[in-house]
């Protein structure tokens, strides 16, 4: 039998789903599972993502919170042989290398997307070089933010960014409420491409940067590339693949 670790959100509905399941297919410890079983939300898949990225153990999420993308519909029969029909997915995250103003840096990684936002009343300046060519002098704006295929329907839709297919081999550069230049919308950038980011007056308008949840405050200098090294295993129902689901919201009303 398929040896599985549940883990679930804090909400009574994802933690009596755990409790049930647990008792019904047995709980088996993080490390010595083959499938880790996520219940939740989106945020409660990426949180498990991060969580036992170094495992490389394939995760199955059933949706026990509100939007669900990443998830499969919750269902607590027939799982075992979901698990063995389940269609891999395998995401590459992105590695952000932040430099703070006092000449700190600071690694992390995003599933989503890498964003930058500016910190007080006072719009962000932005000078934007792709493998070391400038190809903006200065962006004005809230902020800026680097998305995957798969975290394209995420903030990067809500920035009016580009919905990307999973076999696209793309990254969305996306500006947040772009005041100058007012007519730039984003580029669309192969996914080799490495994507620096120069806070300019940064005393003046000091900037954040995230990935996904791991902020680092008061940033100077902010590079973004795939990381083809660290690949994480989601699991799907066949008919509910990632691939699909993506397609699928480019049509949505």
């Amino acid at each position: 039998m398929t040896r599985i670790h549940f883990v679930a959100a804090e909400t009574p509905a994802a933690q009596a789903a755990r409790r049930a399941l647990a008792k019904r297919y047995g709980q088996t410890t993080a490390e010595s599972a083959d499938v880790i079983v996520a219940l939740g939300g989106d945020g409660l898949m990426l949180q498990t993502l991060h969580q036992y990225m170094d495992q490389n153990t394939p995760i199955f999420g059933m949706n026990r919170g509100s939007v669900g993308f990443l998830l499969n519909e919750y269902r607590p029969s027939g799982l075992s042989r979901r698990l063995e029909s389940a269609v891999r997915v395998t995401l590459h995250p992105l590695r952000m290398t932040v430099t703070m103003a006092k000449g700190k840096t600071r690694s992390a990684l995003a599933i989503n997307e890498v964003s930058l936002l500016r910190q007080q009343r006072q719009a962000a300046k932005l000078r934007i070089l792709v493998d070391g060519i400038e190809r903006l002098p200065e962006l004005i704006c809230d902020g800026a933010l680097v998305s995957t295929p798969a975290g394209s329907t995420a903030y990067n839709l809500s920035a009016h960014g580009p919905i990307i297919p999973l076999g696209a081999d793309l990254l969305a550069l996306t500006p947040i409420s772009a005041f100058r230049p007012h007519r730039w919308r984003g580029a669309l950038l192969p996914r080799t491409a490495r994507v620096t980011f120069e806070v300019l007056e940064r005393d003046k308008r000091p900037v954040s940067a995230t990935a996904d949840h791991h902020e680092v405050r008061d940033v100077a200098r902010v590079e973004v590339q795939e990381d083809r090294g660290t690949g994480l295993i989601l699991l799907f129902d066949p008919d509910q693949n990632l691939e699909e689901r993506v397609l699928k919201e480019q049509f949505s009303p």
